[in-house]
């Protein structure tokens, strides 16, 4: 049972991917035709009991339309002629988005602005108050 290492304190058991072979298009004159080189990576993100629930969660976020309605993230390879040159992309490309998902979101300090910055504004708002006065029609004395 071998384990993918996605980061120092995460691993993926390589029994959760589940892998098939499918035709694709593209470049491969008569051979793509005849051979299945695409890949159809599948990892189930709800029922992996690798993934921490948080991790988890912003995976499925960041997945988007790849992930299914039953929580399987899919991904389809099919950039290179080879079938073992896709079948490491796809599994790079499912490691990428984990280690995505594995960092924490920073946290948002609110911050106010300055007395400087809030001068500015007024001072910007005021001239151009004026300028838009000053578009009314033009009076008789």
């Amino acid at each position: 049972m071998a384990r993918l290492s996605v980061t120092d304190s995460l691993s993926l058991d390589e029994d959760e991917i589940e892998e098939s072979f499918i035709r694709a298009g593209g470049p491969g004159g008569q051979n793509v035709n005849k051979v299945a080189t695409a890949v159809q990576l599948r990892f189930d993100v709800r029922r992996s009991p690798s993934l921490p629930n948080d991790v988890a969660v912003r995976l499925m976020k960041l997945a988007g339309n790849r992930m299914t309605q039953d929580g399987v993230l899919v991904i389809v390879a099919q950039k290179y002629r080879t079938q073992e040159r896709n079948r490491a992309d796809a599994r790079e490309r499912l490691l990428a988005l984990i280690r995505r998902a594995a960092e924490p979101p920073v946290k948002r300090r609110p911050t106010r602005p300055t007395a400087a910055s809030k001068t500015r504004r007024l001072e910007k708002k005021a001239k151009r108050s004026g300028v838009k006065a000053m578009r009314g029609k033009v009076r008789d004395p």
